[in-house]
């Protein structure tokens, strides 16, 4: 009887990204070990690729305010209406309050990577986008950055009917460390305020901070585990600082909470070939299991960043289409 292949192969890239990132590697400076050094070179790095993408973002209205954190600096939000023009007061549109993935380390709001995803999500799902500009480790330290995400949380809560929006169709959302803190605003929202929330869009999201949940079983052959576990705690320790019990703080790891009851339904996207799809597939699991509605998809042949490359690979493409479905859900009558 003829051996199954599926069961035996390693897990392969799909060709797109792999054209993909051969087509920028030649644009990437490679990055210095120093946090500043190292994020200074990544903004570089994506405003030129950006550049040589021909990355277009799309002309709609936005606008940018600072929000007081008790205890911590300021938090930046930006933003995004659906069209080129502001959305009139009261208009009842969705809202998703998002957070930018960077290692808690590099990227945020002005990237124009990160800048065009937003506006294209707020123009295809016709909601309103508000990106939380939170500080970066290692100068700013847990918890300073989800108490800003938190605080950029309760400002959208606030203002969601000045802006357009409707304070019962907020969304909340975050990629890869984001993803880890937009599912800690869950967290904190429950133990706070229990403002409703429809949904949490989580993408390939870290949750797990004692990379206890990571799953190496994916990535390339010529990258071994241990390495990317050291990379990971590398930048772990610079987010959460030398104590190591720290790691173990819901607001830092959300999958170590004691409950995820009452949470807001998600939607849980992962890729094969990240090692952080343990986290976001165990994190969906913990969801189902305690009652909350959890839709959890696996890209085959994705990498943790590939599924941002709309455009130039198919999956990512497919990716956006499945979030923006998703979004749209929330435009339907609270409830229904």
């Amino acid at each position: 009887m003829p051996r199954s292949r599926s069961r035996f192969r390693r897990p392969m890239l799909d060709a797109a990204v792999a054209a993909h990132e051969k087509r920028i590697a030649p644009l990437l400076a490679p990055e210095p070990a120093d946090p500043a050094g190292r994020r200074r070179v990544a903004d570089q790095n994506d405003a030129a690729v950006a550049a040589a993408l021909g990355t277009s973002p799309l002309p709609t209205a936005t606008e940018d305010h600072s929000v007081p954190v008790d205890g911590h600096p300021d938090v930046g939000v930006r933003v995004y209406w659906p069209r080129p023009e502001r959305s009139r007061p009261g208009a009842g549109l969705p809202i998703l309050v998002y957070f930018y993935g960077g290692g808690f380390t590099i990227a945020g709001i002005d990237w124009i990577s990160w800048d065009a995803r937003f506006r294209e999500r707020a123009h295809d799902a016709e909601v309103i986008v508000i990106a939380a500009d939170y500080a970066h480790a290692p100068e700013h330290r847990f918890p300073t950055q989800p108490e800003q995400c938190w605080s950029a949380f309760e400002w959208a809560v606030a203002h969601a009917e000045a802006l357009g929006g409707s304070p019962a169709r907020i969304a909340v959302g975050g990629a890869s460390s984001g993803g880890d803190l937009a599912a800690a605003v869950t967290l904190m929202n429950r133990d706070r305020s229990r403002h409703p929330i429809a949904l949490q869009l989580l993408e390939n999201p870290a949750l797990d901070l004692t990379i206890g949940h990571a799953d190496m079983r994916g990535i390339s052959a010529g990258m071994p585990g241990v390495i990317v576990r050291e990379a990971g705690r590398k930048l772990v320790r610079q987010y959460l600082g030398d104590d190591t019990a720290t790691a173990r703080s819901p607001y830092a790891s959300p999958m170590l909470a004691a409950s995820h009851a009452d949470l807001p339904p998600a939607l849980v996207i992962t890729s094969e070939l990240d090692p952080l799809r343990g986290d976001g597939e165990a994190y969906a699991r913990a969801l189902s299991e305690d009652g909350v509605p959890v839709t959890a998809v696996r890209f085959i042949g994705q990498t943790h960043g590939s599924l941002g490359s709309t455009g130039h690979v198919p999956a990512a493409d497919a990716a956006h289409r499945l979030i923006v479905s998703e979004l749209r859900t929330l435009h339907e009558e609270p409830g229904a």
